[in-house]
């Protein structure tokens, strides 16, 4: 209902590109969209590559799948910048510079290709640009790759060799690692290997970066952007741009912003611009939240919401196969109110009188699983009411066992036509991240430590960090050094630190350890501005620079300082 409500207003368009749109810009040049294995069969794996994904906080529903793969005897591999409970579950674990990942995977495929070890058979039928390929990874012997990572050669060659022989191995991708300003290339990279070495033939092979996408939904039904008036064409503002839309737009202004469903005082790039923004006088602000946040706090009006024990709701998820019906088990407490009701009372309250607006949740769920297809085959309202439904993919489950990639050349595409045309680099590469001692050197000698800012165990991005439990499992906001880092500032395990950067301070308690390299700190996110020391959040430190393609946020290209606080 909420994007009916504001195509006919015909409002600016909010493009939701904080969370994996590079991601999906990559895997759409790649293999055509966001697809992958079905994680349930990653236990028929060899070899599991968990690789920037925290799935022990994140993600736990492949972690019985993987288990039952090491009882047969499979390898599991934790690649990540930060050692984090994941590792608890490997066999190895490399801990190689935030945003080299790309660099990583092309020192493998140096190996691959050079070494013979690619499915030769697999790749001539099934993917576009071999030849490029090979000529392209030459620039990436694992000495580089070595270098630009901080991996030694003997460590990536060896991966290589074992990846390659694995039949298959199952990569599991996580969402840090595209984001990065290298991001997008750093996952299309990584989407390559199973292609080359043919494991997309087997079940449980391939790359998983979200399950999302498995399930087809009726955005046009849904959404009706047919409502937007004639001649109409809204602007699009991109989520991590909000501070600089809020301040800077004036084709026309922003003259009110609707918040729902979203805490951007907190979650929000560069938050210094866009509590900034929040705080124009002339902007006014409506909230429709279950709790008073920090982005209340700007509000001219607040709107109590009902949580999802109180209304009905659809459900997909990123990491499994189901669809899932939420029915309310109480009623609406006090005036809150769902959503869908709030978009009907104020589309009414102006007048707008298409029928649209009278749809009920079980009409708009009914609409949304129209899309038709043999994933979505028989899940009706009443089939969701007698319970959680499967995605109707088969078992086993090898998607490009035989091709049948949606690329416009129907294979994997090494390289790219359509990333040319828009004057991107159509064969995998690797740039240097804007923030590093490669790519901002004089910056890097004022700001020398890379700064990651991965989910908290105990958190939801900002959601559950406001209640007590969640916090006495977090203890306190913190900054993880190396001891060699730490040695050079003085500084001990609880010791108060500041944190900064031409952007902004916080201050964090230090943990000193081997979680991370020399070079990298890590904090774990998103507290409440409200609870921290400081009453500061994290993303005043983080910019709102975008990805190298898909729009989507650099959370973790960020470099820093880290000093003792007086």
């Amino acid at each position: 209902m909420d994007n009916r409500l504001f195509h006919r207003m015909g409002a600016s368009l909010l493009d939701r590109t904080i969370c994996s749109t590079a991601g999906e810009a990559a895997m759409k040049y790649t293999i055509g969209g966001n697809y992958g294995y079905d994680p349930e069969e990653v236990s028929k794996a060899e070899m599991v590559i968990i690789w920037g994904a925290n799935i022990a906080s994140t993600h736990p529903h492949p972690i019985p799948f993987i288990k039952e793969a090491q009882r047969r005897g499979a390898r599991v591999v934790l690649i990540d910048p930060h050692r984090s409970r994941s590792a608890s579950l490997a066999d190895q674990v490399i801990m190689l510079r935030p945003g080299t990942d790309a660099a990583f995977a092309l020192g493998m495929m140096n190996v691959i290709i050079n070494e013979g070890l690619y499915d030769e058979e697999y790749v001539e039928q099934y993917t576009h640009g071999f030849e490029q390929l090979r000529e392209r990874v030459q620039q990436y012997p694992v000495e580089r790759a070595a270098q630009i990572t901080g991996i030694e050669a003997e460590v990536i060659t060896e991966l290589a060799r074992a990846y390659a022989a694995a039949k298959p191995a199952a990569i599991r991708l996580g969402y840090g690692m595209q984001r990065h300003t290298n991001g997008g290339m750093a996952v299309r990279t990584v989407y390559m290997l199973p292609a080359l070495v043919g494991h997309w033939r087997y079940a449980g092979g391939g790359t998983l970066l979200s399950t999302g996408h498995f399930v087809k939904i009726n955005w046009n039904a849904v959404e009706r952007p047919d409502l937007i008036p004639q001649g109409h064409h809204p602007r699009t503002i991109n989520m991590n741009e909000l501070g600089e839309a809020l301040l800077t737009a004036d084709n026309p202004p922003v003259k009110a912003l609707y918040v729902y469903n979203c805490n951007p005082a907190s979650v929000t790039p560069d938050q210094t611009k866009v509590l900034q923004g929040l705080r124009r006088p002339d902007l006014f602000v409506a909230v429709h939240e279950q709790l008073w946040t920090d982005t209340t706090d700007y509000a001219d009006v607040v709107m109590p919401a009902t949580t999802s024990f109180e209304h009905t709701d659809l459900y997909k998820a990123y990491g499994h196969l189901y669809v899932q019906l939420s029915e309310p088990a109480i009623a609406p407490v006090g005036e809150s109110k769902p959503n869908i009701e709030v978009f009907r009372m104020i589309a009414k309250g102006m007048g707008y009188t298409e029928p649209c607006f009278d749809d009920d949740e079980r009409e708009i769920i009914g609409q949304a699983l129209s899309a038709g297809g043999k994933p979505m085959e028989g899940i009706t309202w009443d089939k969701l009411k007698e319970g959680p439904q499967r995605i109707r993919t088969p078992r086993p489950f090898a998607p490009f066992a035989r091709g049948g990639f949606a690329t416009a050349s129907g294979k994997c595409e090494f390289y790219s036509e359509q990333m040319a045309a828009a004057g991107l680099d159509p064969l995998p590469n690797y740039t240097p991240i804007a923030e590093s001692p490669d790519g901002s050197p004089e910056l890097h000698q004022r700001y020398p430590l890379n700064l990651i800012s991965p989910a908290a165990h105990h958190f939801l991005n900002s959601s559950f960090s406001n209640l007590e439990r969640s916090q006495r499992g977090e203890v306190e906001p913190t900054i993880e050094l190396s001891e060699a880092d730490a040695a050079a500032r003085g500084i001990a395990t609880g010791d108060w630190c500041r944190v900064f950067n031409a952007r902004g301070e916080v201050r964090l308690r230090a943990k000193v350890g081997d979680t991370v390299r020399p070079g990298v700190a890590c904090t774990l996110t998103i507290w409440w501005t409200r609870d921290t020391p400081d009453h500061t959040g994290i993303n005043v430190l983080t910019s709102d620079r975008l990805t190298d393609m898909g729009g989507g946020a650099t959370f973790h290209t960020n470099l820093v300082q880290v000093a003792k606080a007086d």
